[in-house]
């Protein structure tokens, strides 16, 4: 392996979910200046509005939009105004 192509500060992270309070950790070269205790364990803090236990895709509430129907009904609507 050569030297020098890796990152100096590669280490354990927290990463927090601010919409339901969900902290993982994973490593990261992230820079951040606040830190968060998980288990008595001081890692650095990396604050996310969204992750993978609130994103409404992974959490099975997305919401599915029925593009066809919303072209007929605009179609319909202005279908008065055709030349």
């Amino acid at each position: 392996m050569r030297k020098g192509i890796h990152p100096e500060n590669y280490r354990l992270v927290a990463f927090k979910d601010m919409s339901n309070d969900e902290v993982f950790l994973t490593k990261s070269t992230a820079e951040t200046k606040e830190t968060l205790s998980v288990d008595g364990v001081e890692y650095p803090l990396v604050k996310l509005e969204i992750s993978r236990t609130s994103h409404p895709y992974y959490t099975g509430k997305a919401k599915l939009v029925d593009t066809a129907g919303r072209i007929d009904k605009f179609k319909n609507k202005y279908q008065k105004f055709k030349k």
